[in-house]
């Protein structure tokens, strides 16, 4: 067992700032879970784990991460239970589906790390309810069954689904800033077989002390009862703002809860109305068997004592009787039950109309005898009539009548008082019944107008908006609506009401009911052609953010301005976004540069549909022989290399037509000089050879290449001379 000290911590998970528990950095934060979850400050620290603060990277939400402690998820030791009993949380947990239920979206164990096992909550920024108790408790009645309706509601769901959860206090209970109320920490939470009545921590008990049943304590077993036990001891602690039994040690307490039963509240804070002690009585009592049987029936009692305290009945007998536990009792157990302690504790408590008698045994509906009720329990009236008045005769005297037809007194003289002390006693006795009469006018007039003509907000948080208005019409309270955004409502249900639950408002008045009208979601607006900083504002006004940006070349868009966004205007994906939303854009870098190259000596035909592919204009302009340059590939271009073209411009092109060639021309039977000459002049190198017939070498006789041949100009042709 852990005490309430240490219990703050499990409880205070998802919380923005819990009260006397500092956020504290230790080896965990800033560690990534399974890649996912990046862990931030501690923000709690309990018997078994820790709860961090921590984002999902992964869905870029807030969560709440609850780390067991080092060596409790160690499979080879004894402490094994504990992590499957972890594990057993998030399953339970998760198959809760209850607005009054913090929920649990993961659970998992680090295996890339140090094999941390930890479960993914929802991150509920607010206060808990010992907070709450510590600020306002003692409060008014309404007020307090007001917060116990959601915490009995979440109950009520998981007894249903055959869970219990084992560990309610008012740690356990979180209350946002909106107000809605959620119980958290299902860790304890098993599910209710005949296997599972007991405890399955090797008879451990694991649990708050100073909200443990009784047979939690003596028999470690646990059902849906438990629950209402504990919630009976938080409905005493809202009431009185003080703990119904308290120790120096966590045993001592214990063994209070085990042998005395809770007190009536109105020990602690007088003036309650009877049946308000009676319901914490019923909830309280130490035999199981006569608590309620599980939350749900217990928020029906709830409902009956708020619906009485709404209605100003300030004392309601059949209420009282009905509420109350019947006593029972076993042959040869001479210990009083529950409720004998409790009228013993509150004579008052049971009115003598509905009371046993001292000395007498009562039976409960299935016939079995009730522990005996002593004296000291009955009724001020039964205690009254039952005691003779000072100076009475003895029943067996009779009166008898005087002479004057008057009737004696016990002496035989008459109404010997009739102008003596007598006379003075019925003076004295109107006159302190007038001054009663003007007090209780006065009492009564300033309870109607400081208390007793207001009402009760009834919860509706959480509720759809027509179920809201429909419980406030039940009430006797009109209602206005206000509309807002809610990330965490959904659309059509209250998030928060004007007074809050349990705050007192005259009947007839409005409540101010604030409606959510879902997330905030917005359409991603035409940012096309837009400066970046234009862009972002336009962002800003429909609450988005400007995201990540992204260079690219435009022909058409400036540069410095938008091209477009992502995701991209006037798409499914770009409509309906929650706010806060990140749109990256694409924004201009300016037309884009094409760096002339050298492109002497490339064909001419592929270089000008490569120029054309990137954009450019291809012109040819000349055509040149060359003896370097083969025909049809370039001799010059213009720009030259080195320079900077764009799209649309123009690019000019030499280009080569080969070699020029020149035809040998006939020269037999010429001279010899008139022969070089010519080849000469056609610009041919000339070398004389003799034929094959060779006189005096002066007649030209044939060339090689031979006549009509076509060759470069400046090369050599043979001359044969004869």
């Amino acid at each position: 067992m852990h005490k309430d000290e240490r219990a703050r911590g499990e409880a205070a998970a998802r919380r923005g700032d819990p009260a006397g528990t500092s956020r504290t950095e230790d080896h965990l934060s800033g560690r990534l879970l399974d890649g996912r979850y990046r862990v931030g400050p501690r923000i709690a620290r309990g018997g078994m784990a820790s709860v961090y603060e921590a984002v999902d990277t992964r869905l870029d939400r807030t969560v709440a991460v609850k780390v067991m402690h080092p060596g409790l998820g160690d499979a080879t030791t004894q402490e094994d239970s504990f992590a499957r009993r972890f594990v057993r949380e998030a399953k339970a947990a998760a198959g809760l589906s209850h607005p009054n239920v913090v929920a649990v979206y993961d659970q998992g164990r680090d295996e890339a790390g140090d094999g941390t096992t930890y479960l993914v909550m929802e991150y509920v920024p607010g206060h808990t309810l010992r907070d709450t108790i510590t600020k306002e408790a003692p409060m008014s009645p309404e007020r307090a069954l007001a917060i116990l309706d959601p915490v009995l509601s979440a109950l009520g769901s998981a007894h249903r689904a055959g869970l219990i959860h084992r560990d309610v206090k008012p740690e356990n209970v979180l209350i946002a800033d909106d107000g809605r109320i959620k119980v958290a920490d299902f860790g304890l939470a098993k599910a209710v077989s005949a296997e599972t009545q007991h405890t399955a921590t090797n008879g451990v008990l694991i649990g708050t002390v100073s909200y443990l049943a009784p047979e939690l304590v003596v028999e470690q077993r646990a059902d849906a009862r438990a629950d209402v036990y504990a919630a009976g001891v938080i409905l005493f602690e809202l009431l009185t703002g003080t703990k119904p039994h308290t120790g120096e040690t966590p045993i001592a307490v214990a063994y209070r809860h085990v042998h005395h039963d809770v007190p009536p509240p109105s020990s602690v804070v007088p003036g309650l109305p009877a049946y308000v002690d009676a319901l914490v009585a019923r909830a309280t009592t130490r035999d199981p068997s006569l608590r309620p049987a599980d939350a749900t029936v217990l928020l029906h009692h709830v409902h009956r004592v708020a619906q009485a305290l709404h209605d100003g009945v300030r004392e309601d007998p059949e209420l009282v009787a009905d509420l109350l536990p019947s006593a029972r009792s076993v042959d040869g157990d001479t210990t009083p039950e529950p409720v004998g302690s409790l009228l013993a504790q509150a004579p008052g408590l049971l009115p003598a109309s509905t009371a046993p008698r001292a000395g007498t045994a009562a039976r409960d509906a299935d016939g079995e005898r009730t522990s005996v009720i002593p004296a000291s329990a009955a009724s001020p009236a039964e205690r009254t009539a039952r005691r003779p008045r000072q100076g009475a005769a003895p029943a067996a005297v009779a009166a008898r009548p005087g002479p004057a037809g008057d009737h004696d007194g016990p002496d035989g003289h008459g109404d010997a008082g009739a102008h003596g002390p007598g006379r003075r006693s019925r003076r004295g006795l109107v006159l302190a019944l007038v001054v009663a009469l003007v007090l209780a006018g006065l009492g009564a007039g300033g309870y109607w107008f400081g208390w007793g003509r207001y009402t009760s907000t009834p919860g509706v948080v959480g509720l759809e908006q027509a179920a809201a208005e429909t419980k406030l019409d039940d009430a006797g309270l009109g209602a206005t609506i206000e509309e807002v955004h809610s990330d965490n409502v959904a659309a059509g249900h209250v998030v928060s009401s004007d007074p809050r639950p349990g705050e007192r408002i005259l009947p007839g008045d409005d409540v101010t009911l604030t409606v959510s009208l879902g997330p905030e979601v917005y359409d991603v607006p035409d940012l096309a052609g837009l400066t970046v900083e234009d862009a972002e504002q336009s962002l800003a006004e429909v609450r988005m953010v400007l995201g990540r940006q992204v260079e690219r070349w435009s022909e058409t868009v400036p540069k410095g301005r938008v091209i477009r966004s992502r995701p991209a205007f006037g798409t499914d994906a770009a409509k309906a976004l929650p706010v806060d939303t990140a749109v990256a854009v694409v924004v201009s870098k300016g037309r884009k540069p094409i760096k002339v190259g050298s492109w002497a000596g490339r064909d001419a035909e592929k270089l000008e549909k490569t120029l054309e592919g990137r954009g450019l204009q291809v012109k040819v302009v000349d055509t040149e022989y060359s003896d370097d340059v083969p025909q049809g590939h370039v001799i010059s271009h213009t720009p030259k290399a080195g320079s900077t073209l764009y799209k649309g411009d123009e690019v000019e092109l030499v280009v080569s037509k080969g070699p020029e060639l020149v035809t040998v021309p006939s020269v037999r039977y010429s001279s010899t000089s008139s022969a070089v000459e010519k080849l000469e002049d056609l610009g041919f190198k000339v070398k004389k050879e003799r034929a094959s017939i060779y006189l005096s070498g002066q007649v030209a006789w044939d060339t090689e290449p031979g006549s009509g041949a076509r060759v470069r100009k400046g090369s050599t042709i043979i001359l044969y001379v004869v």
